[in-house]
């Protein structure tokens, strides 16, 4: 697994990649240019990792428990691996996740899993229920449910999350969704933040005139939330 580090100080932000992107999109779609006054000024370091996506959520050849499976390893190797890596080094140990598309759901997904990791979530058009077919993009799972779908699928488990060691740590985070009002997602993003106030979770939710699902647009929202 490969990833970028831009930066040398501040806050440690982990970006996920789009839709089976790879982990210098970021860089080549202009979205670090945009942060570089805050990279250069030591406020935030960027940790740019790879994905599985091919393997897990879009490998249609293989069964959707298997989809689930490779996905759960992913999870494993970021909290077990990069998480680590990131707070090897000294400096500020504020922990910030980020994400645009299935980059956004990846970023959410583990912030509200591992709340107590994060002191900062900023999700750009992203996609929080994979069960449910929007406009051209099918159930990611064929059909299948399960628990282990249950607990990777935010506008499932949310609504359910009573453990005040988890929704302590998630009313602290600063949570940002943004979203075209015209995305195919704009429903699921409502859905979450919607359970997010039901459960008092302070959190910004923003929409943007159109679609804004392209990096054209990431690169206007970045230097807005992040």
């Amino acid at each position: 697994m490969e990833l970028l580090v831009f930066g040398h100080a501040g806050a440690r932000v982990l970006i996920f990649p789009t839709r089976e992107g790879r982990f210098y999109d970021y860089e080549n779609w202009g979205l670090v240019e945009t942060l570089r006054g805050s990279i250069d000024g030591g406020y935030i370091r960027l940790f740019c990792v790879d994905g599985v996506d091919s393997e897990s959520l879009y490998c249609t050849s293989v069964p959707p428990a298997s989809r689930v499976d490779r996905h759960r390893q992913y999870e494993a190797y970021i909290l077990e691996e990069v998480i680590p890596f990131m707070l090897s080094e000294n400096g500020v140990p504020a922990l910030i996740v980020h994400g645009c598309s299935i980059g956004a759901y990846h970023a959410m997904n583990l912030a509200l899993r591992h709340p107590s990791l994060f002191c900062k979530v900023v999700a750009l058009s992203g996609r929080y229920d994979l069960t449910r077919s929007f406009g051209p993009f099918t159930d990611l799972f064929s059909g299948h449910y399960n628990q282990d779908v249950y607990f990777i699928t935010p506008n499932h488990f949310l609504p359910n999350l009573n453990e005040p060691h988890l929704l302590d740590p998630l009313r602290r985070m600063d949570i940002t969704l943004a979203v075209g009002e015209q995305d195919p997602f704009h429903e699921s993003n409502r859905t979450l933040s919607e359970a997010l106030a039901a459960k008092n979770v302070p959190h910004r939710f923003a929409v943007w005139p159109g679609k804004a699902h392209r990096a054209r647009y990431w690169r206007e929202m970045v230097p807005h939330y992040l």
